[in-house]
């Protein structure tokens, strides 16, 4: 539940308890993360070499496939481009691998504009989604805040990226990503994140930022009247002039705060599920980190597709299981 409808009597509300009940497994699954071979795959090793093309110009020397493996390691192990090169040399001298390492140079060149394949979830039978949505803000360059209030001085060079994911609340993958300048207001990114999506939505959740005519009239005309919308309305809301008749879906949630208060309506209409997302985004500043390495932003983005493909690796391999105690 947001805090700031607690905060004035956490005091008072006892913390809940959970069990692990599948700890052998989650435990090698999180060993895993840090395996080599889950990274540097035998597919990308077959398919390193970039096909000829019949154009005119140059031949790709490396893959696609090849140059989004070693950014991928990049991303795992936090490290530079001419580290990331040092790395693939001796992963490539250690399995007795005959193949050519892109330099730094050709890794931030080709991360341009890097072709990657679209997210898929992996929900049997293209079920429908519960989406989730949210953003957050990457940090491109600037000092940070610590060092502000320590000198008390106004840093005037900086810049933020916002990173607005969509995520599945069944298999708890990312299943759509973007990433925009911080100027891009939430409602806006979310035609791109809709784009990415194949199959049914059923349940769209996302926080008040959202709320408004254009995101519900975007939301009914890409996924159909059916999909369930979870928006909290904010406390100046009104119902429109023809609630009383036709209400519509944000009429009826005004009407049951109104009546049952907020708290309730989070519980009964399961906005509180709204922090799966959350903890997404605690995950990628606590992975992935809280700044991105590339200057241009075109390898911003690739770098956060990238990002992306390395969380929903992570879940695959495998997540836990809870049992409430207490």
């Amino acid at each position: 539940m947001p805090h700031k409808f607690n905060e004035d009597r956490r005091y008072k509300i006892a913390k809940q308890k959970f069990k692990v009940t599948n700890w052998p497994a989650y435990n090698e699954s999180l060993r895993r993360r840090g395996d080599l071979t889950v990274w540097v795959s035998d597919e990308a090793l077959s398919q390193w070499s970039a096909s000829l093309r019949a154009s005119r110009g140059g031949q790709p020397k490396y893959s696609d496939l090849a140059i989004a493996m070693c950014l991928a390691v990049r991303v795992v192990y936090d490290l530079p481009l001419r580290q990331t090169q040092g790395l693939m040399r001796s992963i490539a001298k250690l399995m007795s691998v005959e193949i050519a390492v892109p330099d730094f140079s050709t890794l931030s060149r080709r991360g341009k504009g890097l072709a990657l394949p679209s997210i898929r979830h992996r929900t049997a039978s293209w079920a429908p989604v519960h989406l989730v949505v949210d953003s957050t803000g990457l940090k491109v360059f600037g000092e940070g805040e610590w060092l502000e209030n320590k000198h008390k001085i106004k840093v005037k060079r900086k810049r933020w990226r916002k990173l607005h994911i969509g995520v599945d609340l069944v298999s708890g993958e990312i299943i759509c990503s973007d990433l925009t300048t911080d100027d891009v207001s939430d409602p806006t990114a979310l035609l791109d994140l809709l784009n990415q999506i194949d199959g049914p939505v059923a349940k769209f959740i996302a926080d008040g930022a959202y709320d408004g005519s254009p995101t519900r009239d975007l939301l009914a005309t890409r996924l159909g009247e059916i999909v369930e919308v979870i928006i909290p309305p904010p406390k100046t809301a009104v119902q429109s002039p023809q609630s009383a008749r036709d209400p519509t879906a944000r009429d009826r949630h005004i009407a049951e705060i109104e009546t049952k208060g907020r708290m309730a309506w989070q519980k009964s209409t399961g906005y509180n599920q709204r922090s799966r997302v959350e903890t997404q985004m605690g995950r990628w500043k606590t992975v992935i980190g809280l700044r991105l390495k590339a200057r241009n932003f075109e390898n911003q983005r690739t770098e956060a597709k990238i990002g992306v493909r390395v969380l929903n690796r992570m879940t695959e391999l495998g997540r836990p299981q809870f049992e409430r105690l207490a």
